[in-house]
């Protein structure tokens, strides 16, 4: 008999944070979500910003009801169509963007794959996410790593420096670019591996 899986601790809370939200009918959703989009609209936002974190919410619940495919609302005219669920195109730039692109804020797909994001910009998110890859990985070094590392605190915390150094300039230089091309851009400022938390990460 397969049994449900209980959902993590983020993932009840996360919930928990969307009853509200929940009881809107789609109509009002559709539109909240459309005046948000607006209010993104021409910066490049902390993925730990109040309104990216209530707008990731509403997106998420709007994904799961398929309001952008209702058409319901129109979101402002900046915003073009996401190819992975035809959402309007919001991206989310990760550490990760050389494997997964810009991600979609709506379904948490590739948005863009990392070979179509524009030139001009593509080279210098890449140089940046190797620069990046080396110091993440140091969280997940196993024991012959951490033996041959040394002392594998002070390996830790050096790496978090280093993490939060490269988060920055991710905010400060890299996601602003992007601007060019989106009508805004969410950026992560974390990494919770490397207990990093939004605020040690400085502009």
């Amino acid at each position: 008999m397969d049994l449900e899986q209980e959902p993590s601790p983020l993932e009840s809370l996360w919930r928990e944070y969307g009853r509200g939200m929940r009881d809107w009918d789609d109509l009002t959703l559709a539109r909240w979500l459309a005046q948000t989009l607006g209010q993104l609209e021409g910066r490049a936002w902390r993925f730990s910003h109040p309104l990216a974190v209530v707008y990731r919410l509403g997106a998420q619940i709007g994904h799961e009801r398929s309001i952008w495919l209702k058409r319901m609302a129109t979101p402002p005219a900046g915003y073009g169509e996401s190819p992975c669920c035809r959402a309007p195109a919001l991206p989310l730039l990760t550490r990760d963007v050389k494997e997964s692109g810009l991600v979609c804020l709506h379904c948490s797909e590739t948005l863009t794959p990392f070979d179509e994001i524009p030139e001009e910009i593509r080279v210098e998110l890449q140089t940046w996410a190797q620069e990046y890859e080396p110091v993440h990985a140091v969280a997940h070094w196993d024991d012959r790593q951490r033996r041959r590392g040394g002392n594998y605190e002070v390996a830790v915390e050096n790496a978090a420096q280093q993490a939060e150094t490269l988060l920055a300039r991710a905010g400060r230089d890299l996601a602003p670019r992007l601007l060019n091309h989106y009508p805004a851009v969410i950026w992560e400022d974390q990494d919770e591996c490397l207990e990093v938390r939004p605020e040690d990460v400085i502009l």
